[in-house]
């Protein structure tokens, strides 16, 4: 009997189907595991996410670029290399954060990767590489086989980790045990690889290797290979920006994007083809008007647009990857195609997560990688007879597109005679989109009027906004923009507004407003503050914004304000933009950094009043709301102190997070709507928190319909569990 005989059966097939579906498995179930473990060191910035990704995406290189160097060796070699590659990294378990300290004055974007990559670097590294590597060795041990049926395997893994992790693992496991189940679950890994090495022949099999190598691809097929996966994985980091900075930066919004992204490669490389030729076949339809609708930025439907960005990355990666899978060479030359691919990935990332927020003040890359979806999709005629009537009049046709669109982007601008009225924009965008739509099947007019879509449904706005000088900054948290209108001037971060300042007279610009006026939960606390801890009262604001807080600062008081991002603290101080501290406390002292590392490094009692204000866009920083972070808040807090805690948010109920978090305190909450119409004004929820009954009953007596919090069932967060799932509203 043959090896080939002995070997083709099941029970092999099924071997290496378990090593490289489990291997996959914890290799995306650490992602979002490591980064939990990261935010009390990092803080909760949406970057930190994809500075993470960045270093996956270079382990995942190096892995694929060390399975496509061992492909040089014998079969058994490479497994007696790789398993002591496996062994080697094992000294690095049970995985986790290194603990060090972030030095005074680093740049996170550097400090996070290099952080990340020490930790669980050689782990992910070794792992990284089996998916390639096995595929590899199955075609050596299964002469014939398709391996490339294995890589929807893979990613059927890696999908299952990412997903496993918010809905399972984080909910149900403190982060010790999830340190030890991976590490356990490494050593089944270890067990199944050696399982799959005992099968490998002792010598190369050349007369595989010569029917199966096939011609050598060229430098234009494998820029192409490129191309297509660097687009996707742009696109993927960019969503991910998006909806960890609306919402909160926890893994379950995290593990979204990249979940799909990584199912579109099963879907992509499925042995069935019926799905991923159904969605490419769609996917020109999708990027012309989801792209439009998302660069059109309507802010009033967040949740609207979280689907619409998940379903375009979705469609745009099967589409691009399934291209990927068309043009995929023999088996002998897998290697190199992951290799490519990896490349491709990683540059993704880096345009995305590195080169983007440094060269642009918007979030421009999102309309480019659409953009650059539209040329590299394919694009299948849709329209029944349009192949037939693009092919006799392609040029008469292209040009006709061309200048249709071209006059729908200037009527939806301008509206020449008041034609179409407020509705204009959207009119000539649906016009556009028809256009698009006959246009599938010819690149270029399909291309332009996408352009089209693109420029008139946003991005003309964005453009002016980047030529207005100071309108816009971009830093490593975000995006923020400074908008002006008769008497007001605001400060916008993602797509909340951050701030607002009344500008006209002097009085106006002292007038405290949004979240923060003298009605607010903070108003009444820092107007009580001189009865409540005499005229030096030491008061510290987590969080700068505007620096609307100052106007309440009275004199004698010492303030200090926690302030992470320096574009921040630029525009309230430095540039004039918001003149609240230069006109209230030009004095103010700003500590830079994480709110939480610095406080740590704050003298005990050294504080009165906390507030606690730090918000990314309407995101949440978790690693500031744990039971660890209250521990922080209540040493630097004088026995008497005061802590109020910012909960107002669209999508999380934070009241009996905190209730259940801040075990201990007396808590009372202040939910304060203004009637409308009223300028500057926000509503708000706070919650006053105090160790000391007396402060408590002080604060209530000295005005605001504060309110006990209600006794809740909620599980208290802390540095080793924490799941928003509890608290969705969407889920209340």
């Amino acid at each position: 009997m043959t090896l080939r005989d002995r070997t083709a059966g099941l029970p092999v097939r099924l071997t290496f189907v378990a090593a490289i579906l489990t291997g996959s498995f914890l290799l995306f179930l650490v992602q979002p595991m490591v980064a939990r473990m990261a935010l009390p060191q990092l803080g909760g910035a949406p970057a930190v996410w994809n500075s993470a990704m960045l270093v996956y995406q270079a382990l995942l290189l190096g892995g694929y670029a060390y399975a496509h160097l061992l492909g040089k060796l014998v079969p058994k070699a490479q497994a007696t290399v790789h398993l002591l590659m496996l062994l080697l990294a094992a000294a690095w378990l049970p995985i986790g954060v290194a603990r060090t300290q972030v030095p005074a004055g680093v740049e996170p974007a550097l400090w996070t990767p290099w952080l990340l990559a020490a930790s669980i670097g050689p782990l992910f590294f070794a792992v990284s590489a089996q998916a390639p590597l096995l595929q590899r060795w199955f075609a050596f041990v299964c002469p014939g086989r398709d391996p490339y049926a294995l890589y929807a395997a893979s990613n059927v893994g890696s999908f299952a980790g990412l997903i496993a992790y918010p809905l399972l693992v984080e909910p149900l496991l403190p982060l010790r045990t999830q340190s030890w189940g991976w590490s356990i679950g490494y050593g089944v890994v270890f067990v199944l690889v050696v399982a799959c090495g005992w099968m490998l022949p002792h010598q190369r099999d050349q007369l595989v290797e010569q029917v199966d190598a096939g011609e050598a691809p060229g430098l234009s097929t494998v820029l192409h290979w490129i191309a297509l996966a660097l687009v996707p994985s742009g696109l993927m980091l960019a969503t991910t920006t998006f909806l960890t900075t609306d919402i909160v930066a926890v893994p379950l919004l995290w593990v979204l994007p990249l979940g799909l992204y990584l199912l579109s490669f099963t879907v992509a490389f499925a042995d069935r083809r019926g799905p991923a030729e159904t969605i490419t076949r769609f996917a020109p339809v999708t990027i012309l008007v989801f792209g439009g609708m998302m660069i059109a930025g309507h802010h009033q439907y967040p949740l609207l647009n979280a689907l619409a960005a998940l379903m375009l990355l979705f469609a745009v990666s099967v589409a691009l990857h399934t291209r990927m899978h068309a043009s995929r060479p023999a088996p002998a030359r897998l290697t190199g195609f992951y290799l490519a691919m990896s490349v491709g990935g990683a540059l993704g990332g880096v345009f995305a997560g590195l080169v983007a927020p440094v060269v642009f003040d918007w979030t421009y890359e999102y309309p480019l990688l659409i953009l650059a979806a539209g040329m590299l999709t394919p694009l299948p005629f849709l329209l029944p007879g349009a192949q037939r009537l693009w092919a006799r009049r392609n040029d008469a046709l292209s040009i006709g597109a061309l200048v249709a669109v071209a006059l729908l982007v200037v009527v939806g601008l301008t509206d020449p005679g008041g034609m179409l009225g407020a509705n204009a924009g959207v009119i000539a965008f649906f016009g556009i989109v028809v256009v698009g739509l006959f246009a599938i099947g010819a690149r270029l007019p399909y291309v332009f009027a996408l352009a089209g879509a693109l420029y008139l449904f946003g991005g003309y706005r964005a453009i002016e906004l980047s030529m207005e000088p100071g309108a816009r900054t971009r830093s490593y948290f975000g995006v923020y923009t400074i908008g002006e209108e008769p008497g007001v001037r605001t400060l916008q971060h993602g797509t909340t507004v951050h701030g607002v300042q009344l500008i006209g007279s002097a009085e106006r610009e002292r007038t405290p407003t949004t979240y923060y006026v003298p009605q607010s939960g903070v108003g009444r606390a820092l107007l009580a503050a001189p009865k409540l801890y005499g005229t030096g009262a030491r008061i510290g604001v987590v969080g700068l914004g505007t620096g609307t807080l100052s106007c309440y600062a009275r004199p004698g008081q010492q303030w200090r304000f926690y302030e992470i991002d320096p574009v921040v603290v630029r525009m309230a101080r430095d540039t004039g933009t918001f003149t609240f501290l230069k006109n209230c406390l030009p004095d103010a002292q700003i500590v830079m950094g994480d709110a939480r590392l610095s406080l740590t490094d704050q003298a005990t009692g050294s504080l009165d009043l906390l507030t606690l204000d730090a918000f990314s866009s309407d995101a949440v920083p978790m690693h500031l709301m744990t039971k660890e972070a209250f521990a922080t808040y209540g040493r630097v807090l004088d026995k008497r102190g005061l802590l109020l805690v910012h909960v107002s948010n669209r999508y999380l109920d934070l009241a009996p997070v905190v209730a259940a978090t801040a075990g201990g305190w007396m808590a009372a909450a202040l939910s304060y709507h203004p009637d409308e119409g009223i300028e500057g004004q926000t509503g708000s929820e706070w919650i006053a928190l105090t160790r000391d009954p007396a402060v408590l009953d002080g604060l209530v007596a000295a005005g605001g319909d504060w309110m006990p919090l209600p006794p809740t069932d909620a599980s208290a967060w802390t540095d080793d569990y924490a799941s928003i799932l509890p608290v969705l509203r969407a889920l209340q």
